[in-house]
């Protein structure tokens, strides 16, 4: 099939890429030249394990291409997707705004019967909006379905091609539907048919359910460390269980973050609120999550009292390994908390840090996990990167001045780490 995606971040740029990779023509269109210019060239806007051999791989025998003319690319183009961001507002709400404009430059330039797919996470009735702008300029036939992603960063090429489901939500039209159930008939995998509006919900229920699963988990730690409980064995044991399943999001931790989980809280909140419905659960899962964003920085505070002066080295700043992904991320929390005591901090992360010295480009960055560590009073575990794992713990206690380690993502264990000297902490841990 001949397909324009329409948008070139995260989503629109693993969607064209790996739509191409199953043979269709694919040209991704973005309003920012200069990324189109090193898209061309090899260079792509964010870290994806795969992602970029995959995308000189489809661009050198010409099945993925890149404009920034969307006029051009509709020109005999069946389906086209979009894969826009929509950030959230102050509020919480999710702004169109990005969504809306490509609706209308749709709506402008079509002059044959198209499938225009909502790839983005949108609020529910976005679909029938969309519908009405493109309405607006074009009176053929067009149809708008809803298919929602449900990509991790750091694994979306694989959960593209080998999805647990497909979600299609069309109100008006089987010949859109067989369109698109045929786009993804390579991939084998059950395709769950609906109307526009629950495709729509499909997505912000499932991403609230998991990001309640983590506040919920979360919420067992802190009572685990009262009661002298491990909420590790409490996670196991519970995931044993056919029911909660061993792929549950019950791993604590000091909080979630990233570009999904946050923003579709927040909206599906809102959405809510705007209904006369209030989402109490939610709203607590929100809760929960800004408090286990500040614990580590709070179990430090109790630690030393006064921080002026202090250093402190940070592993981690990506919300999650395999991404340099740090919208919303615990780390950036921690950091202002550190910076409003006066901390020296050092950082490293394997692929984020250009990312967050954008923001704070004052502290100290380091290209070696083990750099960072010289002479500093404590070690902050932020993410769970693979290589933080592996590392040599008598390495880490030669290096550091003090013997302070604050672990918020349970990676080391607490008899090990008290054996070589540590004063370790963990999250729903007993302290040994």
């Amino acid at each position: 099939m001949k397909i324009v995606v329409v948008g070139t971040g995260y989503v629109g740029l693993v969607t064209g890429t790996c739509l191409a990779s199953l043979g269709n023509e694919v040209t991704c269109v973005d309003i920012d030249s200069n990324k189109i210019e090193n898209l061309k060239n090899g260079i792509i806007p964010i870290y994806e394990p795969g992602l970029e051999d995959l995308v000189k791989r489809n661009y050198e025998i010409g099945r993925l291409k890149y404009s920034t003319s969307l006029a051009q690319a509709l020109f005999g183009a069946e389906i086209v997707f979009i894969a826009v961001g929509t950030p959230p507002k102050e509020n919480g709400e999710a702004d169109l705004q990005y969504v809306e404009a490509v609706a209308h430059e749709i709506g402008k330039n079509l002059n044959d019967y198209i499938v225009v797919v909502n790839k983005s996470t949108v609020p529910i009735g976005t679909g029938d909006l969309v519908t009405r702008i493109i309405k607006n300029y074009y009176a053929g036939e067009f149809d708008v379905v809803s298919n929602p992603e449900f990509l991790r960063e750091g694994s979306a090429i694989n959960d593209f091609m080998q999805p647990d489901r497909i979600v299609i939500g069309c109100d008006n039209n089987m010949k859109a539907v067989e369109i698109m159930k045929n786009l993804y008939l390579p991939l084998n995998c059950p395709i769950l048919i609906t109307d526009l509006k629950s495709a729509e919900m499909i997505k912000y229920a499932s991403n609230a359910f998991l990001a309640m699963s983590i506040s919920f988990i979360n919420s067992v730690a802190k009572i685990c460390e009262q009661v002298g409980a491990d909420v590790e064995k409490v996670s196991e044991g519970m995931k044993l269980d056919k029911r909660i399943g061993k792929n549950a999001f019950l791993s604590a931790g000091c909080g979630y973050g990233g570009s999904c989980f946050p923003k579709d809280v927040q909206a599906l909140v809102n959405i809510g609120r705007q209904n006369n419905v209030p989402f109490t659960i939610l709203e607590e899962v929100e809760k929960v999550n800004c408090q286990m964003k500040n614990l580590l920085f709070e179990k430090l505070l109790n630690i030393y009292n006064d921080l002026y002066q202090k250093r402190v080295a940070i592993w981690g700043i990506a919300f999650k390994p395999n991404t340099d992904d740090i919208r919303f991320a615990p780390a950036l929390t921690i950091i202002e908390n550190l910076l409003n005591h006066g901390v020296q901090i050092n950082i490293y992360d394997p692929v984020a840090q250009e990312n967050v010295r954008k923001m704070y480009p004052d502290l100290n960055y380091f290209n070696d996990p083990y750099q960072a560590l010289h002479q500093v009073d404590c070690l902050l575990v932020i993410t769970d990167w693979h290589d933080f794992k592996q590392v040599d713990k008598s390495k880490i206690k030669e290096l550091m001045r003090g013997n302070l380690i604050i672990d918020g993502r349970n990676i080391y264990q607490p008899e090990e780490m008290f054996g070589l000297g540590f004063n370790y902490h963990s999250i729903g841990r007993k302290k040994i």
